[in-house]
């Protein structure tokens, strides 16, 4: 039975398949796991007017919501007139095209919509579809069991699982739990892996590759992770520019009144001798994330932020950043302005250079620390190209300066 197209679109999955690119292969292992994140193929198509034909009749089917017999047209339309020479049998190859394509943007798409609820709704629980015509016994073994979104189990776990799985995954709040009587999550059954050989006719020959048993090779990933870990920004080199250069048409203004009263802080200095892990996971932390698993952030206007390591890494190393005797002990409070901030403020920092505006929003909040005679400034700024961040408790700092832009959320006193 083929996937319902009406469940299928929303402009998660949508925005997941437009921001792939069209790669020709000449067999499904020459693109593997987490590479088809960024990458659309079809195995073996092996060239660019096959490939961008089958692209064409995906996006068709999924904002169109497309049934598998209209799909079957097209497949038939693109074989005529590329002579496309496929392995398999028309009907079975049309449908693992059709089927894996949507069933994978859809999971990636709903990755990212859980990770976006994952406090008020922190459980996740794995289905089994009833409409799958050879259920895999070990999947339906998994179906309703409830785990945390940040289980290790999922990593390896999360739909789809296999060619033409059809599971999927509904998030449960703590009220669910109990109005299920459960007290709690499920344990996760342990994760064994077993060593599969693929390409067996591939062009490359074969290889050995470890799977998760009941996993199909190839699935053994989250969709979409790894295109949520590519969406977090990079630490630019400079701290945020007080106020900014503007330009033509680009106007920003200025505050009119004071930033809401100074609030004590929640949140302890770090001692400035820690590890770079220790600094950035004290960052990470009150945001839900590890320095393995990133998360969506939705801020106070509803915004999201990608919050993860990667935050933090030398882009010329590939390792974390040391931050002592600089940022590091203030991590905390730095986390504490973008989750609590006093203001929030958009603005436009115009590149000369390269003729082009760069749209920015700015974290502000004042925190006085306990020990500290002047209460302390953490500003986030986070633009498309990157972040920046500073905490600073010198009064010379004028803090309107970094109040400038337009003025999007003020602090309710």
């Amino acid at each position: 039975m083929a996937v319902s197209p009406t469940s299928l679109p929303f402009r998660e999955q949508n925005e997941f398949l437009r921001r792939k690119l069209n790669l020709p292969t000449n067999a499904w292992t020459d693109v593997y796991t987490r590479e088809h994140d960024y990458a659309f193929v079809v195995a073996g198509a092996n060239r660019d007017e096959i490939v961008a034909g089958f692209r064409q009749a995906i996006e068709k089917a999924i904002e169109g919501g497309g049934t598998l017999e209209e799909f079957r047209r097209d497949f038939d339309r693109i074989v005529a007139q590329t002579g496309w020479s496929y392995n398999g049998g028309r009907n079975w190859r049309s449908r693992v095209i059709y089927e894996t394509n949507l069933r994978s943007s859809y999971m990636a798409g709903r990755y990212e919509q859980l990770m976006a609820v994952r406090e008020e709704r922190p459980y996740w629980q794995y289905i089994h579809s009833d409409a799958v015509e050879v259920p895999r016994p070990i999947h339906e073994g998994w179906n309703g069991m409830i785990l945390r979104w940040d289980d290790p189990w999922w990593k390896y776990h999360f739909p789809i699982n296999a060619w033409g799985c059809q599971c999927s995954v509904r998030a449960l709040s703590e009220d669910d739990l109990r109005r299920m009587g459960k007290d709690g999550p499920d344990t996760a059954p342990p994760i064994v892996f077993e060593e599969r050989t693929i390409g067996q006719r591939g062009p490359n020959g074969p290889r050995v590759v470890r799977v998760p048993q009941g996993i199909d090779p190839g699935f053994e990933y989250v969709p979409g992770q790894s295109r949520l870990v590519s969406q977090i920004p990079p630490e630019l080199p400079d701290p945020p520019l007080p106020g900014s250069t503007g330009g033509p048409g680009l106007p920003n203004t200025r505050p009119s009144e004071s930033l809401p009263s100074v609030r004590p802080a929640l949140v302890d200095l770090l001692p400035d001798n820690l590890s770079p892990d220790d600094y950035a996971e004290s960052f990470l932390r009150p945001f839900g994330a590890t320095m393995q698993q990133p998360v969506i952030f939705r801020d106070v206007l509803g915004e999201h932020l990608v919050i993860g390591s990667e935050l933090f890494i030398n882009p010329k190393t590939g390792k974390l950043k040391s931050m002592k005797n600089e940022r590091g002990p203030f991590m905390q409070l730095l986390a504490a302005a973008v989750q609590l901030p006093d203001e929030i403020w958009a603005r436009i920092e115009w590149h000369g250079a390269r003729q082009q505006a760069v749209v920015r929003r700015r974290y502000v909040a004042q925190f006085q620390v306990e020990g500290e005679n002047a209460p302390m400034l953490a500003v986030f700024e986070v633009g498309r190209d990157g972040w920046t961040g500073i905490t600073t408790f010198s009064p010379s700092q004028d803090i309107n300066d970094m109040r400038v832009g337009v003025l999007l959320y003020r602090r309710e006193e």
